[in-house]
């Protein structure tokens, strides 16, 4: 019996050595074919500009393909890997020099591993719902009046074309946003994150109140428009602090989730290029005085203005870019009222930029010591306009050459945000301008979003110059 068991151990390890030597010899393993080759469609292929078509007919109504064999092509611009897209394909008409995009939603989670950026795809329309989610136009199936993503079975619809092409950003600026460029790859050049927002140290995502997104201001070193930047609280940079710096965004245009703003949100942080120098204004900030000065260099309450565009003596009420101008309003929301006042709104203006300027009659700062300069605002839903105190000492008064003149902030006012509430109205401070030197001139200055759907009102009252 031990000689039989001694002969079966001997013949299991001959085995097994040679079992092992053929692995060891044997390393030249088979691939997996993944190569793709060029599909053959069983139906029309149509552009997503006809997609965009057939929504734009039904008045916003939820249009469902039924009975078709049409395909919708396009080429992938969003990416799932670094957490900042979820559920959701967008796709452009071409890789570079685009004219139309679309999001696919779809409930499988990753999608990058099979539909990379650049990879033209083509999208089975039978049985698609089309209809405008979060103020984007996408393909998915109904939910009442809403879109949601399609289910996971959807996912066979879709096919993958063997071309894989570099997707060129579509170079635009913010004041450039319009519906013709959501679901875009698109690129700003010479923008920033908010000065506070970086001396604060914020995080892209990471904050407390971010339950979602991360939303966070950039703005234009050039136009001095703004728009927002969209980080989900899942992407893989979110706890990580804002960039200190100007320089290039490329990421795809879309809105927030309430459907109101354009935002643009990034694949990767490494379509986040801020390596340049910071563009902040120059800042006048002379802090604020203990008291208001008693003697009066420039008053104007608007009481004896007629309404109607403003043209008090010696002030300048100038239009660099839109159609709005300031205007005198009798105040009748305001608790207590302001009474008459003077305001500027570009909402609903039709305006693609909205540029307006308020600026004060000219002050000798050498004339007298202990200036000071006092006013209220107030707003309603300003949304995403913006409105700065500005001091200039080497402006001639010449409305041709506001632009080329050096303006710098009056950082020490108050001035209402977005999150006052629009019956409140903010009193400056006491804005010290002692330090101040020459004569100058002091201006306020409007700048709309770019989102003329979206601005809304500053209203100003009681602007005085004292000493």
């Amino acid at each position: 019996m031990k000689t039989i068991n001694m002969y079966k151990k001997l013949i299991l390890m001959v085995l097994a050595v040679g079992f092992l030597a053929s692995c060891v010899q044997d390393d030249d393993f088979d691939t997996p074919n993944t190569s793709i080759s060029e599909p053959e469609l069983e139906g029309n292929v149509v552009s997503i500009s006809t997609v965009l078509g057939d929504a734009a007919q039904n008045e916003g109504e939820l249009y469902t393909y039924e009975d078709t064999d049409d395909y919708v092509e396009g080429y992938v611009i969003s990416s799932d890997e670094g957490g900042n897209f979820f559920r959701e394909i967008i796709i452009q008409d071409a890789p570079e020099n685009p004219t139309a995009g679309l999001k696919i939603a779809l409930f499988v989670n990753p999608l990058f591993t099979k539909y990379e950026v650049g990879r033209k795809i083509y999208v089975s329309l039978e049985g698609f719902t089309v209809g405008t989610s979060n103020g984007v136009v996408t393909l998915g199936i109904p939910d009442g009046q809403y879109i949601d993503p399609a289910p996971a079975q959807f996912e066979s619809k879709i096919v993958r074309s063997a071309e894989v092409a570099e997707i060129v950003p579509l170079e635009v600026n913010i004041n450039d946003f319009s519906d013709d460029l959501e679901n875009i790859f698109v690129q700003l050049s010479n923008v920033q994150f908010l000065r506070a927002d970086v001396e604060n140290n914020l995080s892209f995502a990471g904050e407390a109140t971010d339950e979602f997104d991360g939303e966070r201001t950039i703005e234009s070193c050039e136009t001095g428009a703004s728009t927002i930047f969209s980080t989900s609280t899942f992407a893989d940079f979110s706890s990580l602090e804002l960039p200190n710096g100007s320089g290039s965004i490329a990421g795809v245009l879309s809105r927030t989730y309430e459907g109101d703003v354009f935002v643009i949100a990034v694949n990767t942080l490494e379509d986040v290029t801020m390596e340049g120098e910071r563009c902040d204004p120059l800042v006048y900030d002379c802090g604020l005085a203990s008291v208001q000065g008693t003697n009066n260099l420039i008053s104007e309450d608007f009481e004896s203005s007629s309404n109607g565009t403003y043209s008090g003596a010696g002030w300048t009420n100038f239009i660099e870019a839109g159609s709005q101008s300031w205007q005198v309003f009798n105040d009748s929301d305001n608790e207590p009222s302001m009474g008459k006042g003077i305001m500027i709104d570009s909402y609903q203006s039709g305006d693609s930029s909205s540029i307006a300027w308020l600026i004060l009659p000219e002050v000798d700062f050498d004339a007298q010591e202990g200036e000071t300069l006092n006013f209220k605002s107030s707003n309603s839903f300003s949304d995403g306009s913006n409105l700065q105190l500005l001091f200039s000492n080497d402006w001639d008064g010449d409305t041709s050459t506001i632009n080329s003149a050096t303006w710098g902030e009056l950082s020490a006012a108050t001035i209402v945000n977005d999150d006052d509430f629009y019956r409140d109205v903010i009193d400056s401070g006491n804005v010290d301008l002692s330090c101040l030197e020459g004569t100058g001139y002091i201006a306020f200055k409007y700048t709309g979003s770019g989102q003329a759907p979206q601005d809304g009102t500053y209203e100003l009252d009681e602007i005085s110059v004292d000493y």
